[in-house]
């Protein structure tokens, strides 16, 4: 049976807000067909009553903006402490999981691989989560296709990052899947929509409300599952 989608009365800043994010596939694609997360997001601002434009830039540029321009938010965002007072954290979206990838018969156990290179996406919450586990050769890269670019032409000897997102992104490097390897998850964490400090507690409230809607119909269960990120 179809459900009504209920459209939330437009509340503050999020009357003007915009969405920037970066090329993240399978999760948030620049063309084509949408990620999973992508739709999440649509479906958030649709039922918040709001038609956000989207701009794609490089991941380091997308924080800045949410920075420092007014009405602006981000996703997929991952709440760290260092960020916590950067942002006003709308909703949550998805639960990421990060692994390293090398060429088959390169990745080594978790210690040895300290002592290797590791390409991942400037500006992500990845260099975090690699420092305290006592990683210092990062390498870093303005996209994720780079990142495979540095780990294919030998500048790298892993990469790190969310699972779904490396696994895509090295298809799209024309890459088969056979000639490489994933280790076990090396940090979890959460993936945010934030959004610019000008956002306050009446636009937390809508979009709270927006993915609460979601997930009594189980739009979001059904999206997730559709994306296979459950």
């Amino acid at each position: 049976m179809f459900l009504a989608r209920p459209v939330l009365a437009l509340a503050g800043v999020a009357r003007k807000m915009q969405l920037v994010t970066s090329h993240l596939p399978s999760l948030v694609h620049e063309s084509g067909q949408p990620g999973g997360l992508q739709e999440i997001v649509a479906e958030l601002c649709q039922r918040a009553g709001v038609r956000p434009a989207t701009q794609f830039v490089p991941w380091r540029r997308a924080q800045f903006l949410a920075t420092t321009m007014p009405a602006t938010a981000i996703y997929p965002l991952t709440r760290l402490p260092e960020r916590e007072a950067q942002y006003r954290w709308l909703v949550p979206l998805f639960e990421e999981n990060y692994v390293l990838l090398a060429v088959r018969g390169k990745l080594l156990p978790l210690e040895q691989m300290k002592e290797k290179r590791i390409a991942l996406l400037r500006g992500a919450a990845q260099a975090a989560i690699l420092k305290e586990q006592g990683f210092t050769r990062l390498v870093e890269a303005s996209s994720i296709d780079e990142v495979h670019r540095f780990l294919l032409g030998g500048m790298a000897d892993a990469a790190f990052g969310e699972r779904r997102i490396i696994s895509a992104s090295l298809k799209g490097q024309g890459a088969s899947e056979s000639g490489f390897e994933t280790s076990a998850p090396v940090g979890t964490s959460t993936a945010w929509l934030a959004g610019s400090l000008d956002f306050d507690a009446t636009d937390v409230g809508l979009f709270q409300r927006a993915l609460e809607s979601m997930q009594a119909d189980g739009t979001l269960r059904r999206i997730l599952a559709r994306h296979k990120l459950t």
